[in-house]
């Protein structure tokens, strides 16, 4: 066996050795190859991350995806851990900058703005505290795109990124090569964001890092058996092979930020402690985003803020003895466990099981219903896939634990 070349000669020591041989224009070729071999190996291979919104294994393993089916069995599969909650923006940003929320600080698709006293949502870029993928890129002298089908995604992920796509609110120029984007509450608008990919790769060759982020609409309104999931993901998997086809030389990372559960109750936990003599300063879901249609707000994972420390105790013996309420921890307590940044959590955070969720409701403190809304944010849709196909330079099985390492050793020193 050959052993790699490590140290290229000086070309004119090289041209010198040649010369005295008599083979100058020999050594000049040869020389011009290692140059060249040099100069692949040194320039980062193009890559594509692909962010699946609420693509949990029951969907995988019960679709047909042959093109999936192939990166899985020719490249490196593993079933991974989602971080907590298990929500998109957590998620999202955790994949994005490869680092546990504890250091990127975003905590949940909305937080407390406690200096405020308002509520509001997490999707600003000034909340997020890590250097994105994009950022890392360009210090290697790599142009990136973040293409998403959300809005949400592009106004807190989007520094460092050459090209910035949201199908939801496509400009002008995407809308004459693509035609008008779908609905954001639709399937359809994933198929036109892997389009609007595809056309990248095909057209951008100076886009070295690609991150596409599709949404979870279907999985919301579709279990993995049902025809229609089976349609729209059967459809993607067709536009995964012909991004592949497009473009030969890439990786291809592939992760989930949660999976998807049926839910059967919900509780505004709000209305729960002020009915129990408690009034709270503030409780909401840690899902809640402008994406009404999805799950109308509600997530399996709550943060309880509170008027007065001493009700704390109190607060913990009301939420524990409510069905389905799986855990109750303190600020200290969930932040170290779950690598959470303790200054943007509730004073008590609230995990569901797999049944339960949390929010606001209009009326009453809880609400049941017979499974027909899908939703996620529990410790029971943190199991995910992830898959890494033709990446030349990827490490080894072992290295991947959670979805935050899918491209966590891409652009590092």
């Amino acid at each position: 066996m050959h052993k790699p070349v490590t140290h290229l000669p000086n070309r004119r020591t090289f041209l010198e050795y040649g010369l005295k041989y008599g083979a100058v224009a020999a050594a000049s070729s040869i020389f011009g190859r290692f140059e060249s071999a040099a100069a692949q190996q040194s320039s980062p291979q193009r890559t594509v991350v692909i962010m699946f919104d609420g693509f949990g294994p029951d969907y995988l393993a019960q679709s047909s995806m042959p093109v999936l089916g192939q990166w899985k069995r020719d490249g490196l599969y593993k079933a991974v851990t989602g971080l907590m909650p298990s929500v998109t923006n957590v998620n999202n940003a955790s994949i994005c900058c490869g680092v546990w929320p504890e250091v990127h600080g975003i905590t949940g698709n909305s937080y407390f703005d406690e200096k405020r006293g308002v509520e509001d949502y997490m999707e600003s870029a000034s909340l997020l505290l890590a250097p994105t993928l994009f950022e890392r890129a360009a210090k290697k002298g790599v142009k990136s795109a973040l293409l998403s089908s959300k809005a949400k995604t592009v106004t807190f992920l989007l520094r460092g990124a050459e090209i910035v796509l949201t199908a939801e609110e496509p400009t002008p120029e995407w809308v004459q090569k693509l035609g008008p984007a779908p609905s954001i509450y639709s399937s359809e608008i994933n198929h036109w964001l892997l389009r609007a990919a595809i056309d990248i790769l095909r057209n951008r060759p100076d886009i070295g890092c690609l991150y596409v982020h599709t949404t979870d609409y279907p999985m919301h309104m579709w279990p993995a058996e049902a025809p229609q999931s089976k349609e729209h993901l059967a459809r993607l998997d067709a536009l995964f092979g012909e991004a592949m086809n497009v473009a030969p030389d890439a990786a291809f990372l592939v992760t989930a930020d949660h999976g998807m559960n049926a839910k059967t109750r919900c509780y505004d936990l709000e209305k729960v402690c002020a009915r129990r003599g408690l009034s709270l300063r503030k409780a909401f879901s840690a899902g809640r985003d402008r994406y009404v249609k999805h799950n109308r707000g509600c997530s399996g994972a709550a943060y309880v803020y509170l008027k007065k420390s001493q009700d704390a105790e109190k607060v913990r013996e009301i939420l524990a003895e409510l069905k389905g309420c799986e855990r109750v921890l303190t600020r200290a307590a969930a932040a170290q466990e779950y690598k959470l940044m303790a200054s943007r959590i509730g004073d008590l955070v609230v995990w569901g099981d797999a049944d339960t969720l949390f929010g606001e409701m209009d009326m009453e403190e809880t609400s049941f219903s017979a499974g027909e809304l899908r939703s996620h944010g529990s410790e029971h849709e943190r199991n995910i896939p992830l898959l890494i196909y033709n990446a030349k330079n990827a490490p080894s099985s072992d290295y991947f634990q959670h979805n935050l390492d899918l491209a966590r050793w891409l652009y590092r020193s």
